[in-house]
């Protein structure tokens, strides 16, 4: 009986043992992330709420396999959206304002039910913590209230990058929140992933002509 109790305690240990590590992985979670979406090369959904909107912005997020100058070079690409983002049927730059780029962009929703379009304004990049962002907003014309798109990118390595993006689409017509978001969570799925793919086809090709230089030299 003492040996078998000595074996009870043993194993209720090692499961305590297992839930403090755990709760101690949980805890980091920014880094939890980064690691889980460059083990996985998959793209999460999620929403963010947006000051003074009641629909939340819907987002999707990737590891992309490319370093942060060629994911920013295709993700400011805009003209080329409708070539390779699902989602985005036109895309044509309108005009240009110093660092800021206008964009005509027309989005499917709603599974194809609605289009919405808008002149978007993009800034340049801007520093946000070890990376940057790319905001897009309305600027004037369109058939929604508002339009907001924001670019996350974020190096993990020199050749290995976290992107994401936000969009926030306001629709004139009286739609709820829970038929909106889940239709911008689905479209920046479809950006993020278009992207991921666009930019790590670049990054492969360069590789590919420095790998035929250096055997030519």
């Amino acid at each position: 009986m003492a040996r078998l109790g000595r074996v009870i305690l043993a194993v209720l240990a090692m499961g305590a043992l297992g839930a403090v590590e755990g709760a101690a992985r949980a805890d980091g979670t920014a880094q939890t992330e980064t690691e889980r979406l460059v083990r996985s090369h998959a793209t999460e959904r999620y929403n963010v709420p947006v000051q003074g909107y009641s629909i939340r912005a819907g987002g999707g997020m990737t590891a992309v396999n490319a370093p942060l100058s060629t994911v920013r070079r295709i993700v400011t690409d805009y003209a080329h959206y409708s070539d390779f983002m699902p989602r985005f049927e036109k895309s044509r730059v309108v005009g240009k304002s110093g660092p800021n780029t206008d964009v005509y962009l027309q989005v499917s929703i709603l599974h194809g039910a609605a289009n919405i379009w808008a002149v978007t304004r993009f800034g340049a990049p801007v520093p946000e913590g070890s990376g940057e962002r790319i905001e897009g907003r309305l600027h004037g014309q369109g058939n929604v209230d508002q339009m907001l798109a924001i670019w996350h990118l974020v190096p993990v390595d020199e050749n290995r990058t976290i992107a994401k993006l936000e969009l926030l689409i306001v629709p004139k017509l009286p739609l709820p929140g829970s038929v909106v978001t889940p239709e911008l969570e689905y479209a920046a799925d479809q950006a993020v992933s278009a992207a991921r793919d666009r930019s790590e086809a670049v990054s492969r090709g360069a590789a590919g002509e420095h790998r035929q230089d250096t055997a030519a030299n």
